[in-house]
């Protein structure tokens, strides 16, 4: 019987030991920080706790999004070969590398009334820039590629030996996708959106840039902190650590999710 072979040099334990370190400090002072006597009152003002419900609902509708754009993305991606597949993909994950306030002012000259369809939007009586609508699109900018992203590499494992021998037995590509497809990379579209929802919930350039910080409109939690911060250190802390737990449990699921999905035969 062979052992798992662990023969890792003391020397980069060490060094990872730094890695983790430098990522938990920060963290531990913020926790360290709080004021937990107030804890309570500093997370419940009014424009505390409207910030956190409009950052849950928009970064849910995100999702939403995220998911009915970025599934036939990744399938196109990982299934298809077409001209140009590459550039598509190097401008579908852009958003991961691009600063976020790059990605407002995109999305501002795109969407704004001064934008590429912002004249034909306001035709229509749809003015999308400094609203909730904006908030939405935003997160969905910044969003999308961890879907995307998390989606191809699970149909690129998943392989197509399942969906080959379907075809072969007459079914249909849109039966082959629904009965096939979908349920064979389910954990990971499930995973792909629990990061996406993590990701739109913590946007904050993006956000600041094309839908502006009015309170109970567009101003979500990551907004809400920043502004604490000039006025009330203690509650933008307190506020940054309901975001840190949240995000922490978020992308503990998606984990546990990916663990479930690669421990399966």
């Amino acid at each position: 019987m062979n052992a798992a072979y662990s023969g890792v040099p003391r020397w980069l334990i060490a060094v990872a030991a730094a890695g983790a370190l430098f990522l938990v400090l920060p963290l531990a002072a913020i926790v360290l920080r709080v004021e937990w006597l107030r804890f309570g009152e500093l997370i419940t003002s009014d424009s505390s706790t409207a910030a956190l419900l409009l950052s849950l609902q928009t970064s849910a509708t995100s999702t939403v999004l995220c998911v009915l754009l970025g599934v036939p993305l990744a399938f196109a991606l990982a299934r298809t070969r077409f001209w140009g597949q590459r550039v598509l993909r190097a401008l579908v994950l852009l958003p991961l590398v691009l600063p976020p306030v790059v990605g407002g002012i995109a999305l501002l000259y795109t969407f704004g009334r001064q934008g590429l369809l912002g004249e034909s939007l306001r035709i229509l009586g749809v003015d999308i820039a400094f609203s909730t609508t904006a908030v939405v699109l935003a997160q969905t900018f910044v969003a999308l590629p961890f879907l995307v992203l998390s989606l191809e590499g699970a149909l690129r494992t998943a392989g197509t030996r399942y969906e080959t021998v379907a075809a072969t037995l007459g079914a249909r590509p849109t039966t082959v996708l629904l009965r096939v497809s979908l349920p064979l990379v389910g954990p990971g579209i499930v995973a792909g959106a629990v990061l996406s929802f993590a990701r739109a919930l913590g946007e904050f350039g993006a956000t600041l840039t094309f839908a502006g910080s009015l309170q109970g409109v567009t101003r979500t939690l990551p907004l809400e902190i920043y502004l604490q911060r000039e006025t009330d250190a203690d509650a933008a802390v307190a506020l940054s650590l309901v975001l840190v737990a949240v995000a922490v449990i978020v992308v503990a699921l998606a984990h546990r999710i990916q663990e479930g999905d690669a421990r399966e035969p």
